[in-house]
């Protein structure tokens, strides 16, 4: 995916609120994400935004064989892309709104892990409460998610509404240390219900 940096710049110029990445995440982002979540022993694990499929590939590595996974990806060049990066993985072209009807077609009753890829800095309050609400309908008790956010979030209005609402819908909420060799700089959120 040489072309990746250009085409989700060109897609975050679009719609920002959409596309929250200007570059694929690093590979030093991706462990830290992956580091936390118990994803071996997960039976059920959904990500949301799956982009250009590169988490999605780290999720497949470490969930066992049995796991039942999907992904959810709003954008239609985005899913094209990791569909074809994917093509035995199912992703749907949804908004993460819709993940309890999405589980109910898969024959999911509740979820492990919920792994996130999602611009939450950008979305209003009440796209942040109804997919977080949307979430908590699925994840079952004691499950995790794990999103990261970057940096520079933390001076938006949004990224600091999103940091307060964590606490509203989970038991435990930490943050790693900084990612820097992420462009731009990113951290993890780790939330457990």
């Amino acid at each position: 995916m040489g072309n990746s940096n250009g085409f989700l710049l060109r897609q975050f110029i679009r719609n920002p609120g959409q596309v929250g990445a200007v570059a694929p995440s690093s590979r030093h982002l991706m462990r830290k994400m992956m580091e936390w979540p118990d994803l071996e022993n997960a039976g059920a694990v959904v990500e949301f935004g799956t982009g250009t499929g590169v988490f999605t590939e780290m999720i497949l590595d470490s969930i066992n064989r049995d796991c039942r996974f999907f992904g959810i990806e709003i954008d239609p060049r985005l899913t094209a892309i990791s569909r074809r990066r994917l093509p035995a993985v199912k992703i749907y072209r949804d908004s993460v709104a819709n993940v309890e009807e999405l589980c109910r077609r898969e024959g999911i009753d509740q979820l492990d892990c919920v792994v996130a890829g999602l611009p939450w800095a950008t979305f209003s309050p009440s796209t942040q409460g109804r997919f977080m609400d949307a979430l908590m309908k699925v994840l079952k008790p004691g499950g995790q998610f794990v999103t990261f956010s970057y940096t520079h979030s933390l001076l938006l209005p949004a990224g600091q509404r999103f940091r307060r609402l964590l606490p509203e819908y989970f038991g435990e909420v930490s943050r790693s240390e900084t990612v820097w060799l992420n462009l731009p700089p990113a951290f993890v959120y780790q939330c457990r219900r």
